[in-house]
């Protein structure tokens, strides 16, 4: 266990259609009640147990992490943290702008933003409230004024709705201010109507972008690093795949995930978590949660992507809007 995936809300302004779709997530939708949200103090607490079990990079996810108030108290919280090297953020981009520069001033190290067309018309169909992809790339140029570099960029690639936007990405986030990251469209959660032929493989997103743009492999940074990696030829960067669903990576996986309400989940594919904010409330010892924490991890035999089939995909799941990517 080396990573620790922080939701911090479960709710989001976009309705991206392979995360939080609009027939689901709709008006009306029962997201958690602000008690039942882990604290900022109670969320640090639990960072310090997790690096004291050798956790040293920390991700805060969401839903979408910046809708929660104050967001950089809590990043200033974590930067106190004994023993992490890594602190960092998924964002959708929407509140770039306004917020870029105090998440810096507050420590964060590192920054990814979502963006899974440069073409408005796709964009905007994809994330479903017709927001539009300037306004992030706006703020991804605030960020990058702000410091933030290199700024990671995932793209979530559904056959049918945004594989042509493939070379137009990789062209524009050449060079060595981005990190872009092509990510197979997985079956996360019970609401996106994932199906197989949805999935355009790593394989296939490879000889895309190097048919054009000469590509050739790089090492992993480190054991249980999620993307495949590849630079381009010319010295323009660097791309990366994370194969979950065509390439399986279950055997070097070392993240957990703490949901927002609490729940430790030891798989993105999980259906169920172990509940830490009980327990917190309750009065349990550093010792006391650390022993179960470790227990929990000890236990573990996730293995989705190694083992998904038709059947699987129906089986319960929790949702990547608590849990986060």
């Amino acid at each position: 266990m080396r990573d620790l995936r922080i939701s911090v809300t479960d709710r989001c302004n976009f309705r991206c259609t392979y995360c939080m779709p609009k027939e689901v997530f709709g008006r009306g939708y029962d997201f958690l009640p602000k008690a039942d949200i882990l604290t900022f103090e109670e969320i640090t607490r639990l960072t310090r147990i997790f690096a004291g079990l050798g956790v040293d990079k920390v991700r805060l996810t969401g839903g979408e992490p910046l809708l929660r108030r104050n967001l950089p108290r809590l990043v200033s919280l974590l930067n106190e943290v004994d023993g992490l090297s890594d602190l960092t953020l998924t964002t959708n981009g929407s509140r770039l702008v306004e917020e870029a520069a105090a998440l810096r001033a507050a420590g964060l190290h590192r920054l990814t933003v979502s963006v899974d067309a440069l073409d408005d018309v796709t964009f905007r169909a994809m994330n479903d409230v017709g927001f539009s992809v300037h306004r992030v790339l706006r703020g991804i140029e605030v960020a990058r004024a702000a410091g933030f570099a290199p700024i990671k960029i995932n793209m979530v690639v559904k056959r049918g709705v945004n594989e042509e936007e493939i070379l137009p990405m990789a062209r524009h986030f050449r060079g060595p201010e981005f990190i872009l990251r092509f990510i197979e469209y997985m079956d996360v959660g019970n609401t996106n109507g994932w199906h197989m032929e949805d999935v355009v493989p790593a394989r296939e997103i490879v000889e895309r972008i190097a048919a054009e743009l000469p590509l050739e492999p790089l090492a992993a940074n480190y054991r249980g690093e999620v993307a495949r990696r590849y630079r381009h030829r010319d010295g323009g960067g660097e791309i990366g795949i994370i194969s979950s669903v065509s390439q399986p990576f279950c055997g070097d996986c070392t993240r957990a995930r703490l949901s927002a309400d609490g729940r430790l989940f030891t798989c993105l594919f999980a259906s169920t978590g172990t509940d830490l904010r009980a327990r917190l409330r309750a009065g349990a010892s550093d010792a006391e949660l650390t022993d179960l924490i470790r227990r929990v991890w000890h236990a573990r035999s996730d293995r989705y992507s190694e083992i998904r089939t038709s059947a699987t995909v129906s089986q319960p799941k929790a949702e990547m809007s608590l849990l986060g990517g």
